[in-house]
């Protein structure tokens, strides 16, 4: 699971492209089976989701990419083998991208990781059928993350200086050095003995197909050569000059003298000898769902659905705003209960902004696909298209991509038959709706022993909208009526007519601002939209009388739920002609309440009853409200109050300069360098950032000499957040600290804070640097011990990433000049280890210096020990502290990820102010 999202990763860097957002879906058997009854040669559902998830998580969260959807889908069938599936989406300056043929005598450079036994076989292993000895015998296929070097790579790869250095570049896959070089010219020289290794021991073949990870190989002119080497190192990136490419055909891989490789391009162009299959396709069964029982037993039912309860444990785990780039959160509301249907965020630009944002969406239903794989991935593709237009965007310009799953077919024409239906039932839709598939992926290894994986092919739409016009699904107020739009259906499929009128119309009312929300039902129809579009504010809803049960519950994919703003549009979308000449059918759905009740005629059902059932019931698989923790209900109610400390005048800095400068050290892991050194240029700052280099002794003593040179010209010091070295596996930020207790580094740091009055900044990762340097509480570099306030793991045992509520306790800081005691802010927290400890003494005289910044607090702005608000758990609900005299200030919450247009869908304010204070101190 971490080394999938790092190739995705790779990819497009492969064409230049920074990497900013991604999706995961997963599939897998029922995770709340006891483990007991797990199948021999098997994990346990349970172990692979949360193991799963952990591996992308992690990946994820140190490399520094938002994770703006996460779902996964149960289905027995992925008992036979777990579905890890996904996408992601990048970007480049299109003057960074240069692509031509290689000539001969241009250089193959690989880049970063070193190469090992693990992934050898990887390709081959996860495309092969499973069976009760796999678990013993494939381990060794499996590769060998490192997030912090692929990070490396990706900033070398931002740079337009190394950009437009490369004519062409491979990302190292399946068959490793054999596939990536080999496939960049035609013909190709590869010396094996120059491959940087892990260990020594591997012979030519295996250092020519091992599928070790983060490597890239990249062509340069040779003229280019040393320049391309340059840039490398100060990325702290290892390259090597392993392969060179000439004239003849051939592809050449030589070690120790002999050749381990030698065949014609010729012949690895021809793809191999044909290969043919007789297919026979089977009768489809109805895909309709009928509406049985009542509309109270129905609801009850679903709110305990696998496939439509709560997901934010899993979704939590992932870092959801890193590059402050998130348009919608994974949750919406004032509670955050609301899930997305589409992510959304603008596209990533380092200098400068833009509100040009890219929308993803997927669709399927296993249920659906496994009765009739055509109807199945035909309206996966409509499912994936409408969930954009539901999120705001238009239907211009919406792409798709295709990742395919099916049990082994073998010789056996009725099991081909499944993956031809499928593929035809996608392409009737792209021809249909007009839209085209670029690239995807496809298994045939879904088998273990007799059982299969459900027939499955999911739809990736993708497309671009401005911020402006991106809606969230929560319902936004009270008195709200709610239209029903719903296409033709012609034998259980909506016609093309009635679905692309209503795509154009949808897109026609967001542009005029009459939606409020817009939501499309899926799995669980129209009841589990209405469940969830209630949640994220709390509000209820009053079904129209006149619909069915089979209407609120069954399915009804391509239809369109209208929240609208003001009564009078009702009246305009009855009389719209475009629609209704299309067969576009107008339903009264209802109307949303403030009771908090979901109503049908006489039958009345409790949010708070259904919540509970919805939050609940993977609670124990993904842990999220903590809700079994007889400790933590316990604290959550506790008074933590704390008296405001108010601070009217800050004394000026001895040293006053117009254009502030600003040190921004980048250590391995790190990874907010770029959101950093935005919100110090944006507030006018001059943020300047240093790469700390540490591939060799002498690299060290250079990066030391060069950062404390520069911190004697700079003014302030802002250690960014990340996963730095040494945060593993019983603290962080251990080589940060070790960093600047260097004598140099350290004496430098207290003259600017000590003689020229310079600020400095910690959040997160860099945080808990300061914490550990003894900057915060004490303003000097010292020795800590047990007596000293640290930062320690979340009580809730894994990462947290939201929204959460800080209030500012004291603006003794000069970084809070611009805030007063009392003021709420919202902030994005991303981490693992965000929870304050304190000695009881050295905490009362901590609030008694004013030392204690900022609080978590709940929506009524009061300190709270509830893990909804305080995530971390941490003492007195601490967020954030300062030095003695303030200048120094260290803050879990991320105020770097803020910026027009953001976390549209939980309201707040985010604007604290810090970076636009500091520059005003130094005026």
């Amino acid at each position: 699971a971490a080394t999938c999202i790092g190739g995705a990763i790779r990819d497009p860097l492969s064409g230049r492209a920074y990497v900013y957002h991604a999706m995961r879906v997963t599939g897998a058997g029922d995770p709340t089976v006891p483990v007991k009854d797990t199948l021999e040669g098997k994990l346990p559902q349970r172990k692979l989701v949360t193991t799963a998830a952990d591996g992308y998580s992690s990946y994820g969260n140190q490399i520094g990419l938002a994770t703006g959807l996460v779902d996964e889908l149960y289905h027995p069938g992925y008992v036979a083998k777990r579905m890890e599936i996904g996408a992601v989406v990048a970007a480049a300056p299109e003057e960074n991208v240069r692509r031509e043929v290689p000539a001969p005598g241009d250089v193959v450079i690989l880049l970063g990781g070193r190469t090992g036994r693990d992934g050898i076989g990887g390709a081959t292993g996860s495309s092969k059928a499973h069976n009760v000895d796999s678990l013993a015998k494939d381990g060794a296929e499996v590769q060998k993350g490192n997030a912090p070097e692929e990070r490396k790579l990706q900033r070398l790869f931002r740079n337009p200086e190394a950009s437009k250095l490369i004519k062409r570049c491979n990302d190292f896959g399946a068959g490793g050095v054999s596939v990536a070089i080999g496939e960049l010219a035609d013909g190709l020289y590869i010396d094996l003995n120059k491959v940087p290794k892990k260990y020594e021991g591997l012979d030519g073949t295996e250092l020519a197909i091992s599928e070790s990870q983060e490597r890239m190989a990249v062509v340069v002119a040779p003229e280019d050569e040393d320049k391309f080497m340059e840039l490398a190192k100060k990325e702290n990136l290892e390259a090597t000059h392993v392969a060179t490419v000439q004239a003849e055909r051939r592809l050449v891989a030589v070690w120790n003298g002999k050749k381990v490789i030698d065949l014609s391009r010729d012949f690895l162009n021809s793809n191999g000898a044909e290969k043919h299959i007789d297919i026979v396709t089977k009768k489809p069964e109805t895909i309709r769902r009928l509406g049985e029982g009542s509309v109270s037993e129905n609801f009850e039912k679903l709110s305990q659905d696998l496939n439509v309860v709560s997901k934010r444990g899993l979704s939590e785990e992932f870092d959801s705003t890193i590059g402050a780039g998130t348009v919608l959160m994974p949750f919406g509301g004032k509670y955050q209960r609301t899930p997305i249907q589409a992510m959304a965020a603008k596209v990533s630009v380092e200098i400068g902004h833009t509100d040009a944002t890219t929308v993803m969406a997927y669709g399927y239903n296993p249920y659906v696909t496994e009765k009739d794989p055509y109807k199945g991935a035909y309206l996966a593709v409509v499912e994936s298209a409408a969930k954009l237009i539901a999120s705001g965007a238009s239907f211009d310009d919406t792409y798709l991509t295709f990742q395919e799953y099916f049990g082994k077919p073998g010789r056996v024409p009725e099991r081909w038959g499944q993956p031809l239906e499928a593929l035809l039932g996608a392409f009737s839709a792209q021809l249909d709706l007009g839209i085209a598939a670029i690239g995807g992926k496809d298994s045939m290894s879904g088998t273990f022993e007799k059982l299969d994986v459900p027939p499955t092919l999911v739809s990736f739409a993708i497309t671009t909208e401005d911020a402006a016009n991106i809606l969230s699904p929560e319902y936004k107020a009270a008195g709200h009526k709610v239209l029903w739009l719903k296409p033709k259906y012609v034998d259980e499929l909506p016609t093309k007519e009635s679905l692309l009128a209503m795509f154009k119309y949808v897109h026609k009312l967001v542009l005029d601002g009459k939606l409020a929300s817009i939501y499309t039902p899926t799995y669980g129809g129209v009841a589990e939209a209405v469940l969830k579009q209630c949640m994220g504010n709390g509000f209820g809803f009053d079904f129209a009388p006149s619909l069915s049960v089979e209407d609120i519950f069954g399915y009804q994919y391509g239809s369109f739920l209208l929240e609208l703003k003001d009564a009078a549009t009702v009246d305009e979308i009855y009389h719209e002609t475009s629609i209704l000449d299309a067969g576009v059918v107008i339903a009264d759905l209802g109307v949303t309440t403030d009771d908090a009740e979901i109503r049908y005629n006489e039958e009345a059902l409790k949010l708070s009853d259904l919540e509970e059932n919805y939050e609940d019931r993977l609670e124990k698989v993904f842990k999220c409200n903590m809700n079994l923790d007889k400790d933590a209900s316990e604290t959550a109610d506790v008074d933590i109050s704390i008296p405001d400390y108010s601070e009217e005048e800050w004394i000026a800095p001895a040293v006053v300069t117009a254009k502030p400068r600003v040190l921004i050290p980048v250590f391995p892991g790190n990874n907010c360098e770029y959101d950093s050194a935005k919100a110090c240029r944006d507030a006018g700052l001059d943020p300047e950032i240093v790469v700390i280099r540490n591939m060799t002794k002498q690299d060290i003593m250079d990066s030391v000499s060069y950062v404390a040179s520069e911190i004697e010209k700079a003014n302030l010091i802002f250690i960014p957040g990340g996963f730095s070295g040494g945060d593993e596996p019983d603290g962080s930020a251990k080589f940060i600290t070790s960093f600047f207790r260097n004598e140099a580094v350290k004496n430098a740091t207290m003259d600017m804070l000590d003689k020229r009055d310079g600020l400095m900044l910690g959040i997160c990762n860099g945080f808990q640097a300061l914490i550990k340097l003894g900057l915060v509480p004490y303003g000097e570099i010292r020795d800590t011990d047990v007596h000293c306030p640290t930062l320690t793991f979340n009580t809730i045992g894994r990462h947290q990433s939201k929204i959460v509520h800080t209030r500012v306790a004291s603006n003794l800081s000069p970084w809070l000049m611009d805030t007063n005691p009392g003021d709420v802010y919202n902030v994005a927290i991303s981490h693992g280890e965000g929870r304050f400890l304190c000695e009881e003494s050295l905490f009362k005289e901590l609030v008694e210096n004013g030392q204690i910044a900022t609080q978590y607090v709940d929506l009524d702005g009061n300190p709270t020990m509830d893990i909804q608000y305080n995530p971390n758990g941490s003492y007195y609900a601490v967020e954030g502290i300062t030095s003695p005299d303030g200048r120094v200030f260290g803050k879990m919450g991320h105020v770097e990820r803020w910026g027009h247009a953001l976390y549209k869908n939980v309201p707040g304010n985010y604007d604290m102010g810090i970076f636009r204070a500091a520059f005003e101190y130094f005026q």
